[in-house]
């Protein structure tokens, strides 16, 4: 969503250029213009588009004359591919109100203006003059332009308001005026939002706020854009509210190099580049399918195709990627890509020359091939209608926004091995964290390098910027959380392409922080109260005031500060003078039913304090109290010195009175302003800490959300192979092995044991079979599932797991046909298959599920044979699934393939599948059974069968495979000596009383000590221990505020003791911590409440312990708010600690 800037935000603005110098357009970098392919010159696109540059006017109307001169030749080659640009999108437009206004159009002029129609007029110095030179700087904007207190936009973006906002043209359809639309100020955040939605770019004009003299046009100044992933910003540093920032959208270049398909993605938000080139035409799709793009460009390169043709993509290669652009938007450049596009990207934002692009590129060197389209579907990695999605269970239902796509991204572009080891190192270690861990706040990079800057960053924002900070010193300063830290460098400089040192992280960190610390007033701080008068409604200086006052800290607006208390006071002293005897007047009277009335009020619309009343005027003058204040009323008047009305009064004292807190309130928010602004320059220069900062709490975030999820669904981690060296693989011909044992499919919660565990050990390629609904495609599903997670450093679904380091991981399911491209399923599947074969290499995994299908059977069944050949010849790792058994007899050349099965048993005297992977043929399809499940008619069902024992003779039966595995445990219990540990506890709660002096730390401790101690000797009680070195402590772990429980409690039965900020408790016990502690913040008031916890084995003690606890904390002294709690069940009364002095 966008922000709105309503009126009276700006306050003061920066001395602005002479009007020349803010109009002048930049220097062009280009080459001379060149109709683009997709526009083909006629008759009927020139009609209406005609240059003035050496053209006569004919003979008309001086009117007419005067208007056409006005324009002075302002079309060129330029201008005029800009109106053809527009042209062609008006021409879409559906809406009969917007074609009509587009039938007024004529293309002279870059706004489409009709210099013959009412207001039309294009003469120096009116708005429409000073609106095209708004527009001549960026000619491919919407440009909106305030006028008043509205928004307002003439020709060509008046229709394309009216067609895409929603809004009505101004004057209705008048045929005799030139079209105008526009929007209240107040409705700019939805027009803009409707806007950029339909992929267009907004060039928003502002008003010099300020008084101006009579009949002079106000200043005007463009104060920002909007752009598709880049909302306007302008006016925001004011403002009490945050800004929801979407993702950047990059402009994006393809072209054609000798080691294939590149892409280039340019940011304008972030001024950075990158450019990735060997991508095969599936992955290249991918990209383009997953990227929310602002604009395309395609290089000429591109039209060099294999097929030989003039024609891109007619035929072969190519032809899927054509398909993808030509239902999309795109230009043709040419040149250097890079340059080239960098040079389109400058004229499309209206840069200057001068602006630099950072290119973030890291080396795609080693890394895995970029996930095909077909692969990212058939897994879910990108939701798709009808296939599990992997995203959902990786990660918790309640992980959402930035860490969601880094972990989409990370699957859909596979790490380096080197980057896949350090996540999984990072995860494993965040699995075994016992302390409490931040919150991890997630700030968008675009959004920080947008608002420092344009210099609109709010206190709000500097708030989150210091909680990232914050936190990343928070696991600096922590051992456990330290060690991640480190780990996750790596990581977040791939995700940014920052290289920053370690120290130089944490050293910046601490500048920024302190920087920010020293300037926000951040949460807590009450040092700066609103002003109060009794007479005057608390509304008036809340309205006044709130738009500053705790903003800064007061140190640095004192003198400010004390000026408006000052004035506060004069304007109190005022009213109360003036206005009060008054009051005082009319209460006294016992006039009845109709008599005086008045009142002191806030006219909010004026932001003025008047008095409001009727017949309060004496019909004689007797000198009495109250007739000298009456005297001096006089009616109240608005900014433009209009009567507000009849009942509304006020005297000279008042206004004065009122303008000196007004001038007093102004200077302080510019003051505050200028701080702000002062601090989003400084911190500018520190602009890659902070985007490198705010990267990595986003990656963090994603992998403990990850970890808690799959230690919820009892995944584990991969072993990861860097070669086919690896000791425990045995190569066989080249290739090299990959085990997974107990693999579940991933869409299955293993926790809740519904899942079939297979055990895959593949050393080669398997030709697989299996009947209908035998779980062929599932297995496949779940192997590039498993493998793809372990490639990118994750949990796999499975007991355990080892997994090489492919290239490539290629899925292949079911083809459809393709209507628009012409093509049949079959032509489907061997294009797919094709571009599969080309990228194999002895490290791929290739994965195809029930080959040839759509064709003739004998003839699928040799190309079928074939594909397995050569795949077999390459020595790659993989799975072909296939009903055609015909292949089996064929004279395959094949050395490393071996042949698998879906186990089916016979039950019943029925067939039925045991969904696991086995040794060997089969040739069950089930089909008869698949048909008749599904509710095939009976006679169908019989006819078939008798159909096919006319015809097949011999029928293959599969054999039989049942393996089951029983798994044991013990558990032995360690005794110890009762005295001494109590002493020694005892001891310590001695020591941390002495040690600990600040209120809520001493509450921390004093609770800490008394449930340990509780704790402690109920286990001891319980378990009977002998031997001390032996018993299992009571370990009591706080989460702080902003902090929330570690990955090692998912699953884990917990006791926790919630603090209060009333310095209450509350004891509970759960097998969810996170969630618990979720739910708990979640209600008002305890958003900032701390936690205590401790795990037990199982979740009978635990409510053992929470029952004890409670009882036995109140009789010590403790407020707990659920004491009845504590009745529900008859333990936990009997031990008496009164000896030990837990509670000062």
């Amino acid at each position: 969503m966008y922000w709105l800037a309503t009126r009276n935000v700006v306050v003061s603005l920066p001395r602005w250029r002479s009007l020349a110098l803010l109009l002048r357009s930049a220097a062009p970098r280009h080459c001379s213009f060149r109709p683009s392919p997709t526009l083909r010159y006629s008759s009927r696109q020139l009609d209406g588009i005609c240059c003035f540059k050496g053209q006569k006017v004919l003979k008309g109307s001086s009117k007419t004359t005067k208007k056409s001169k006005a324009l002075n030749g302002a079309l060129n080659d330029r201008d005029l591919s800009h109106l053809l640009w527009w042209k062609e999108r008006l021409e879409r437009c559906r809406k009969p109100s917007t074609v009509q206004l587009v039938k007024r159009l004529t293309y002279t002029n870059l706004l489409g203006l009709d210099v013959n129609l009412r207001n039309g007029s294009l003469k120096e110095g009116t708005l429409n003059w000073e609106m095209l030179q708004f527009k001549s700087r960026f000619p491919r904007e919407v440009l909106l332009c305030r006028v008043g207190e509205f928004y307002e936009s003439i020709g060509i973006d008046a229709c394309v308001l009216v067609e895409y906002a929603g809004l009505n043209p101004f004057g209705g359809l008048r045929s005799d005026s030139v079209p105008r639309a526009g929007c209240p100020v107040m409705n700019l955040r939805q027009t803009l939002d409707d806007l950029t939605l339909n992929g267009y770019s907004v060039c928003i004009v502002e008003e010099v706020q300020g008084p101006t003299q009579a009949r002079a046009r106000k200043g005007r100044f463009i104060s920002g854009h909007a752009h598709p992933g880049s909302p306007y910003v302008f006016g925001l540093v004011g403002v009490d509210h945050d800004l929801d920032f979407p993702e950047p959208m990059p402009v994006v270049g393809v072209s054609r190099s000798a080691r294939g398909y590149c892409i280039n993605l340019v940011l304008e938000t972030m001024k950075t580049y990158s450019s990735e080139d060997g991508l095969t035409e599936e992955a290249l799709v991918t990209k383009l399918r997953t990227c929310r793009y602002h604009h395309l460009y395609l290089h000429t390169s591109l039209r060099n195709n294999s097929s030989g043709t003039c024609r891109w993509g007619e035929f072969g290669e190519g032809g899927l990627l054509w398909g993808e652009c030509s239902a999309r938007q795109f230009e043709w450049f040419g040149g250097n890509p890079v340059n080239e596009l960098l040079l389109k990207v400058k004229e499309l934002y209206g840069l200057d020359d001068e602006v630099t692009f950072r290119n973030v590129t890291v080396s795609s060197e080693n890394r895995p091939q970029p996930l095909t389209l077909g692969t990212a579907t058939q897994i879910g990695a990108i939701p798709t209608e009808g296939i599990p999605c992997l995203l959902k269970v990786l990660l918790p239902s309640n992980c959402t926004g930035l860490p969601v796509l880094y972990i989409r991204d990370l699957l859909l572009n596979p790490p380096a091995y080197e980057i896949a080891s350090a996540i999984q190192a990072t995860c494993k270690v965040m699995s075994n964290v016992t302390c409490s861990i931040p919150e991890f706040t997630c700030v968008s990079s675009a959004k920080l390098v947008k608002l420092l800057e344009q210099r609109e960053a709010n206190h709000i924002e500097f708030c989150r910027i210091k909680n990232v900070l914050d936190e990343i010193l928070h696991m600096y300063k922590n051992s456990e959380l330290k060690e991640i830290l480190k780990l996750l460098m790596d990581p977040t400089w791939v995700a940014t392409g920052l290289k920053i040192d370690f120290e130089t992280l944490v050293t910046e960190c601490e500048w920024a922080s302190g920087r920010i610390g020293e300037m926000i007033s951040l949460d807590g701080e009450s040092d700066q109260k609103i002003s109060s008068s009794s007479v005057i409604p608390s509304d008036f200086f809340e309205d006044m005031e709130s738009s500053w006052k705790g903003r800064v800290k007061k140190i640095h607006i004192e003198e400010e500060f004390a000026e408006v208390q000052r004035a506060a006071e004069a304007l109190s002293l005022a009213v109360t003078e003036d206005f009060l005897p008054i009051i005082y007047r009319i209460k006294a009277s016992t006039a009845p039913f109709g008599g005086l009335k008045g009142e002191i009020l806030y006219a909010r619309e004026h932001e003025a304090v008047w008095f409001k009343g009727k017949r309060f005027t004496p019909s004689v003058w007797a000198g009495t109290p109250g007739e000298e204040q009456i005297k001096q009323l006089k009616p109240a008047s608005d900014s433009r010195g209009r009567k507000v009305g009849e009942e509304w009064f006020t005297t000279w004292k008042v206004e004065d009175a009122l303008t000196r807190y007004h001038v007093a309130g102004a200077k302080a928010k510019l003051k505050v302003l200028e701080l702000l602004r002062g601090l989003s320059s400084e911190l500018q220069s520190k602009i890659n800490i902070l985007v490198f900062a705010s990267m990595l709490l986003i990656v963090a975030k994603a992998l403990f959300a990850h970890v808690s999820e799959g230690r919820r669904r009892k995944w584990v981690f991969p072993t990861l192979a860097k070669s086919h060296r690896s000791k425990d693989v045995k190569p066989l011909d080249g290739a090299y092995g990959m085990k997974i044992t107990g693999l579940s499919p991933y869409w299955f919660d293993v926790a809740e044991g519904s899942a079939v565990h297979n055990t895959v050990d593949m050393q080669s390629l398997f030709l697989l079979t299996g009947p209908n609904g035998g779980g062929k495609s599932s297995l496949l599903r779940s192997i590039c599932a498993a493998a793809l997670l372990g490639i990118c450093g994750f949990m796999v679904p499975a007991e355990s797991a080892l997994i090489p380091q492919f290239d490539s991981i290629m899925l292949h399911m079911k083809s459809y046909d393709s209507p628009a491209d012409g093509k049949s399923s079959f032509q489907v599947e061997m294009s797919e298959i094709r571009s599969i074969i080309a990228g194999t290499t002895k490290r791929s995994l290739v994965l195809i599920d029930e080959i040839c299908r759509g064709t003739e059977t004998a003839k699928g069944t040799c190309i079928a044979g074939g594909i397995i050949e050569t795949l077999d010849k390459i020595g790659c790792l993989g799975i072909v699934s296939t009903h055609l058994h015909g292949i089996f007899t064929l004279p395959l050349n094949t050395k490393n393939t071996v042949n698998k099965a879906m186990g089916t048993e016979y039950v019943d005297s029925k067939t039925k599948p045991t969904w696991k992977l086995i040794d060997g043929i089969c040739r069950e399809s089930l089909a008869f059974e698949t048909a008749k499940k599904e509710g095939m008619p009976e006679t169908i069902i019989e006819r078939a069968e008798g159909l096919y024992l006319s015809v097949y003779a011999k029928e293959v039966l599969s054999g039989r495979n049942d393996t089951e595995t029983d798994l044991c445990s013990n558990t032995s219990i360690n005794h110890s000596d009762e005295s001494l540990e109590l002493n020694r506890i005892r001891q310590e709660a001695a020591f941390n009383r002495k040690k600990s002096t600040n209120r809520v730390e001493v509450l921390q401790k004093e609770v800490e000590n008394a449930v340990t101690i509780i704790c402690q000797k109920k286990l001891i009680e319980l378990y009977k221990k002998k031997n001390i070195s032996e018993l299992a402590e009571v370990h009591c772990v706080l989460i702080d505020a902003r902090e929330q429980p570690p990955p090692s409690t998912i699953g884990a039965s917990s006791v926790y003791v919630m603090l209060r900020p009333d310095k209450k408790l509350y004891v509970g016990e759960t097998d969810d911590l996170e969630g618990r502690v979720r739910a708990h913040r979640s209600k008002e008031g305890m958003q900032n409440a701390s936690f205590m916890y401790f795990l037990v084995p199982g979740k009978s003690l635990a409510c053992q312990l929470e029952t004890l606890l409670i009882n036995q904390l109140s009789n010590q002294g403790f407020q707990l708010t659920n004491v009845a709690d504590g009745k529900h069940r008859n333990f936990g009364t009997s031990i008496s600690i009164e000896s030990v002095p837990v509670c000062s």
